[in-house]
């Protein structure tokens, strides 16, 4: 995991910037296939952290609520990453009355993402291509699968 970090904890993304992805990130999704290619706005923020770790959100979140995306990153090669990440997906409640009595929303089980990106030779940008696949509360993989293209940009003051 230290191949995404750079050589000390205390350098900036201004000073070690350009070859690992250390820092924050916003980014277009766009998924070609699966569950998720009806949506056209979609967008991830990305957290890459020092000791290999990495946060995930979007801005669909919310629609139906599930928390962000935790998982792992390393460096594959010369400018060349890779990102394991996975969230917690909920079953859409089956009437009004299940939400009015305390149910609703409840787990059905996981998500799994492995995005393979590219930086760019300024650090400043990567592109990527995403593998879905969701699982039920057992593990088992679920038909539900999918395929995206990310362009995201450093944050940045």
């Amino acid at each position: 995991m230290s191949a995404i970090s750079p050589a000390s904890s205390s350098q900036t993304n201004k000073d070690s910037g350009n070859n690992n992805l250390v820092g924050a990130w916003r980014g277009k999704v766009q998924f070609k296939n699966g569950p998720y290619a009806a949506i056209k706005d979609l967008e991830f923020m990305y957290v890459f952290n020092a000791g290999g770790t990495m946060t995930e959100s979007s801005n669909y979140d919310a629609a139906p609520p599930v928390p962000p995306a935790y998982g792992v990153g390393r460096k594959t090669g010369q400018r060349q990453f890779e990102a394991k990440y996975s969230f917690y997906w909920t079953k859409t409640p089956i009437d009004f009355e299940d939400l009015a009595k305390g149910g609703g929303w409840l787990p059905g089980g996981h998500g799994e993402l492995v995005e393979k990106s590219t930086l760019s030779e300024d650090g400043k940008s990567f592109k990527s291509v995403i593998e879905y696949g969701a699982f039920d509360q057992t593990g088992k993989p679920t038909e539900s699968r999918g395929e995206a293209e990310t362009e995201a940009t450093r944050m940045d003051f």
